[in-house]
């Protein structure tokens, strides 16, 4: 069935505003048509390529001028400052230093030990320590020896820098800093310092790794007799550690020996007793005599008796004043004698000036002053020796300064007896290091028996005591020189040709 179609209206006319009036007919089916077509969509910018950033930039006209640049400026100066901040704060929580100057005495010791664990380690073909660095120091131990040959060790230790090592399984940091611009005055080396770092779970292992240096440092000298030198104001270890002496190897007249370790015993044993009384903890020993009679000797022998250690001080040294003199005296490492070897030349020449004072860089009263003075050290051992007795001040050697006078003379009868049979007899002594040590034979030398021995240190004592009955002497080192190069019956005849009339004495 069909729909009528309806009438057509007429078209509207249509009148511009711009010209006089002008009917347009427009046709209704064509209108209708062209409002069917959809309108194409108009081109604008897509999503990536306009952010928002970009708008902001674009769009803010503060921005444009600056203040966008500035605040951008602002979030990433908060956000590092944050950042370290927060990282300061984590390695406060988490990360524990240790700081160890060149003045203290863990610094060589704990430099020892890392060159030791180095040295052990490349010796077993292992990377040292697990070291990760490419600044190394070395450090150069060199030996002369009595044959002319030498040797010499390196040790490559961690150089000014940052360096990596693992102890227990735990990874330290070590950074070795030197400051070029403060320097030791004494010694003209800069000052330096050790920093070590780790986890603060792990600062335990600080106490455990330092005290395994110093275990180290003490093994080197274990068994062995420290001389040590005034250096500036401090005392340093001079040469390497000398082998104990023992007390037999030095032969004294007799009784004098056992007089003086007693003594030093007994005052070892006494410091309570001192302090109670109020009386000064302090010990003086004079040992007198001619050269080459056994007095620097036996403080070396007893001082290795006691397992202690010498300080050695010459008074004549350039540079030492009464400050610096009280200083050391003040300053001694423990255990350890002060010995002031020919005492009486350090003063021998002196020309008063003042009341006080002499022409020397240690004057008369600041010796006497740093013996026993207000500002002396307490638990101080002083050894001094000379050769010219007479000569020295009343005021140096009265007592509280020198307690116990002692004559180391030339060769005694029995004593040269007892040096003959300790170079000759077939009797074993036992070294500090446990070893037996009995006579040396020459190439073709027949041995000895005890007999025989026993009757040739008989005539050495009567040839020493003839000699001595007629003014002349002869000392206990030539006598020892004299034992060492030739053999028992042929040294009877060289005894008479080293005694000397005290006139003929070399100094």
């Amino acid at each position: 069935m069909f729909r009528p179609r309806p009438a057509q209206q007429p078209a509207a006319p249509v009148h511009s505003e711009a010209g006089p009036s002008t009917n347009i007919t427009v046709d209704p089916d064509l209108a209708s048509q062209t409002s069917n077509v959809p309108t194409p969509p108009v081109p604008g910018p897509s999503a990536e390529d306009q952010s928002f950033v970009s708008r902001i930039m674009s769009d803010n006209p503060y921005f444009s001028a600056g203040a966008g640049l500035m605040g951008i400026g602002v979030v990433l100066t908060v956000f590092r400052r944050g950042l370290t901040l927060g990282t300061t704060f984590a390695q406060r929580r988490m990360l524990v230093t240790l700081e160890i100057p060149s003045k203290d005495r863990a610094y060589p010791w704990f430099l020892e030990w890392m060159a030791a664990q180095s040295a052990s380690q490349a010796g077993k073909g292992k990377r040292p320590m697990g070291f990760r660095s490419h600044e190394l120091a070395v450090e150069t131990s060199y030996k002369q020896h009595e044959n002319g040959s030498s040797e010499a060790v390196f040790n490559l230790v961690p150089g000014p820098g940052t360096h990596y090592f693992k102890y227990h399984g735990t990874w330290f940091q070590v950074k070795r800093e030197r400051d070029a611009k403060l320097m030791d005055l004494h010694s003209g080396s800069p000052w330096e310092t050790l920093t070590l770092t780790t986890l603060s779970a792990y600062r335990h292992l600080f106490s455990s790794l330092l005290t395994e240096a110093r275990a180290l440092a003490e093994a080197s000298t274990e068994g062995k007799t420290v001389v040590y030198t005034a250096w500036g104001v401090e005392w340093r270890p001079f040469g390497k550690p000398r082998s104990r002496r023992e007390m037999g190897s030095v032969v004294l007249a007799e009784g004098v020996s056992e007089k003086i370790e007693n003594d030093l015993r007994s005052f070892l044993g006494r410091g309570k007793w001192y302090a109670e009384r109020g009386i000064p903890y302090r010990r003086g020993y004079l040992l007198h005599g001619p050269p080459g009679s056994g007095k620097t000797s036996f403080i070396q022998a007893l001082a290795g008796s006691l397992h202690y250690n010498i300080c050695l001080l010459n008074l004549a040294e350039r540079g030492l004043t009464d400050d610096k003199l009280n200083h050391l005296l003040g300053l001694v490492p423990e255990r350890s004698f002060i010995l002031l070897e020919d005492v009486d030349s350090a003063f021998s020449r002196r020309v008063q000036t003042s009341e006080d004072g002499y022409k020397s860089s240690v004057t008369f009263s600041g010796l006497l002053n740093a013996l026993d003075g207000v500002a002396s050290s307490e638990e101080r051992i002083i050894f001094m020796t000379t050769n010219h007795y007479e000569r020295l001040d009343p005021a140096l050697i009265r007592p509280g300064r020198v307690d116990i006078h002692e004559l180391l003379d030339d060769a005694a009868g029995e004593q040269a007896k007892r040096l003959f049979v300790k170079f000759y007899g077939n009797s074993t002594t036992v070294n500090p290091d446990g070893e037996e040590k009995g006579r040396i034979l020459r190439e073709g030398e027949t041995p000895l028996t005890d007999e025989e021995v026993e009757a040739l240190g008989n005539e050495v004592q009567q040839i020493v005591e003839d000699e001595r009955s007629q003014g002349k002497t002869i000392s206990m080192a030539s006598l020892q020189g004299l034992f060492i190069r030739t053999g028992a019956t042929e040294s009877l005849g060289g005894i008479r040709e080293l005694c000397r009339s005290k006139g003929q004495e070399g100094v």
